[in-house]
């Protein structure tokens, strides 16, 4: 069955598919073994679930489909073929994509800026510690990651001062400029 949802995503008619082999129109030479797998699978009543299926449309444009197959059986229950429902995740894996790298851009800013930055969990242990915190603390990322902010890291004499800034900001109250000396 070709439906309305695979004429839109595909750019091809249901009468321009009929006939028409699945594998060699719509899937890339490179994945057309694997994908003829699945669909052996399905055949032969072995279901695939939430198969990455790469899905190339009439004008050669790529589309991701989440898909899963299973055999189509008679009354009787014979396999007379294979069902294959899909999801197209294409503007999903973008939307993903493009997180992805403005978190990385958002990590390297703070790595690199010119202003010590650090996080901290809910139990006070440091989460992020950027090399501007490293610097100006003498303690490197990698001794300070995991440890306890307060308790191993500020200096006594502002344990109490720093510990009261947390105990706001981690009830939700914004602190500006809080300054050591």
């Amino acid at each position: 069955e070709w439906n309305r949802k695979l004429t839109e995503i595909s750019e091809y008619t249901q009468e321009e598919m009929m006939g028409k082999p699945l594998l060699e129109t719509f899937i890339h030479e490179g994945c057309r073994d694997e994908v003829g797998k699945v669909l052996s699978d399905a055949l032969a009543g072995v279901e695939t679930q939430n198969y990455e299926l790469p899905f190339y449309t009439k004008s050669g444009d790529r589309h991701d489909i989440l898909f899963n197959a299973t055999a189509r059986r008679s009354a009787s229950g014979d396999i007379t073929g294979v069902v294959g429902v899909g999801e197209d995740i294409t503007k999903l894996r973008r939307i993903v994509k493009d997180n992805e790298k403005a978190a990385a851009d958002l990590t390297r800013l703070i790595e690199n800026a010119n202003a010590p930055i650090f996080g901290i969990g809910t139990t006070g242990l440091i989460t992020v510690w950027n090399k501007k915190a490293a610097q100006i603390s003498g303690y490197p990322k990698e001794v300070a990651m995991g440890r306890h902010l307060v308790k191993q890291i500020i200096h006594r004499s502002h344990k109490k001062d720093v510990q009261g800034m947390l105990d706001q900001v981690l009830s939700g109250k914004e602190v500006e400029n809080f300054e050591l000396a």
